[in-house]
């Protein structure tokens, strides 16, 4: 760990097994103090084409590598970072901004369960094989990794989404070029003195921090990089899909949604207030599948718009590092004045703001009176083609509107009935990748998880990540027939 004469962490690129610094250098500000606490690489194309030649390298071995082995390396990082829990999410909470708690709890576990899951996964998968009787020939499959995978992650759930894609891409066999978001790079450093700690070799692991139009663009634009795996704006994943058109390369593209809560006369409120207030403000409401509109059905919709405003009201918005904390501070100042602007957005088209706009909502400390923070909003009589309706926020701002017939409410992602029959019909008509009725983010890393639409292409999990991952070889042997021989 390096640090300037301002007590200023400075970190480095990690590049063939080793901590590397570079030329120049940008500020990673902490959101919930609003001051530098972290210096961050402003690495550029050279040291990206030595992350990628380093791992080209060590592709060779790598893939040859025992899944036993590989197996190993991840097992091994998984048990060392949950012996650093607390650290990491400590150091997870001051470069994000979310609660300690949070990342406590949800982010880092994730983590490990991450590399845990797909380290032994990768252990028990069973290829593809048949027998065809007429031509006495034996078909079977063989799974071969792709080569040097490119991984870009966002900064709201740094960990949680880098170790996503890291595990499944080496369980595979294939080498990693990273670029974590330039705005939360600690902890992937930080993860890479577990990789030596683990014994991953020289060169397999390779983390490369800066911009995006820097280090992502000659990433995914380089010939040597056959896959890219890429968590963030559609905006973004239109230039990656334009960079690499003439070069075939695999694509996993998990973008943004403006996902909606359905919420139908007979639901269990109970159950649904506090799960729909999680899903709305939990991480800021910075997280991709984060609920940012609620159609509720006009029978139950008084009484729900009453508690669920009484339960946002009730959120404690402050410190980070206080463990009655619920909600935390915004990425960064640019990031607060886009959500912001979608507020004076309502008041300007005359929608009634429920809560979060009281004077002196959020009570800070000296130390955070210059974080970026916003109180959970909940804004009602919003016309369905507003900008607050139609455009991804990302932020603890929700839009709750009454319907009455299930034609009315367009797109969701989650449904809340005790009538099995509407569950299953609006769940099928619904086209999202993921439908959750009557919960919300219980996830299952055996299913498929993506988006359709402009919010994403591909889908990751235990068996869809493998498929991006690797390249499928069907194999056909003709033997001799008896009596032939």
């Amino acid at each position: 760990m390096a640090n300037n004469s301002d007590s200023v962490l400075q970190i480095e690129n990690y590049i063939d097994g080793e901590f590397v610094e570079t030329a120049r250098y940008m500020d990673s500000v902490n959101p919930a103090r609003g001051v530098v606490w972290a210096k961050v690489p402003d690495s550029g194309e050279e040291e990206l084409n030595r992350a990628v030649s380093a791992a080209k390298k060590a592709f060779e071995t790598w893939s040859k590598t025992s899944v036993q082995e590989r197996s190993r390396c991840l097992l091994k990082m998984a048990e060392l970072l949950e012996s650093q829990l607390e650290s990491f999410a400590e150091i997870e909470s001051r470069d994000q901004g979310k609660p300690v708690s949070v990342a406590r709890n949800v982010d880092i576990p994730r983590a490990v369960y991450n590399l845990r899951v797909f380290g032994t996964a990768i252990l028990h998968h069973l290829e593809m094989s048949s027998f065809q009787e007429d031509f006495f020939a034996l078909n079977y499959t063989s799974r071969l990794p792709v080569g040097v995978a490119g991984i870009i992650c966002p900064w709201n759930l740094p960990m949680y989404l880098l170790t996503f894609k890291i595990a499944p891409a080496l369980a595979c066999g294939n080498t990693v070029v990273c670029k974590p978001s330039e705005m939360t790079s600690v902890t992937a450093w930080m993860l890479c003195k577990l990789c030596t700690e683990a014994g991953v070799p020289r060169g397999v692991i390779n983390m490369v921090f800066g911009t995006g139009h820097r280090v992502g663009d000659a990433l995914v634009r380089h010939p040597d990089v056959r896959v890219i795996s890429f968590t963030g704006s559609t905006l973004t994943a239109e230039k990656i899909r334009l960079a690499t058109a003439t070069q075939c390369k695999k694509l996993s593209l998990e973008l943004g949604g403006k996902n909606a809560a359905i919420i139908f006369d007979d639901v269990n409120l109970e159950k649904c207030i506090p799960t729909v207030t999680r899903s709305t403000f939990i991480n800021q409401g910075e997280v991709c599948l984060c609920t940012s509109r609620i159609f509720v059905q006009r029978g139950v919709f008084d009484e729900f718009i009453t508690k669920f405003v009484k339960s946002a009201s009730t959120i404690t918005v402050g410190d980070p590092d206080d463990k009655d904390t619920w909600m935390g501070a915004l990425i960064s100042p640019e990031h607060l004045a886009k959500v912001s602007g979608y507020v004076n957005l309502a008041k300007e088209e005359g929608a009634t703001i429920l809560t979060g706009d009281e004077p002196d909502r959020i009570k800070l400390n000296s130390k955070n009176a210059k974080g970026y923070f916003f109180p959970p909003t909940v804004i009602t009589n919003v016309s369905d083609n507003s900008k607050l309706m139609q455009e991804e926020i990302f932020g603890p701002v929700v839009c709750v509107v009454p319907f009455t017939t299930e034609d009315e409410y367009g797109l969701c992602a989650s449904i809340w009935s005790q009538n099995v029959n509407t569950v299953h019909r609006v769940a099928r008509q619904l086209q999202v990748g993921t439908v959750w009725a009557n919960c919300w983010l219980v996830r299952d890393l055996h299913m498929p998880f993506g988006g359709l639409k402009n919010s994403g292409v591909g889908r990751e999990g235990l068996i869809h990540s493998v498929d991006l991952f690797t390249e499928v070889k069907t194999v056909c042997v003709q033997l001799d027939q008896p009596g032939n021989q």
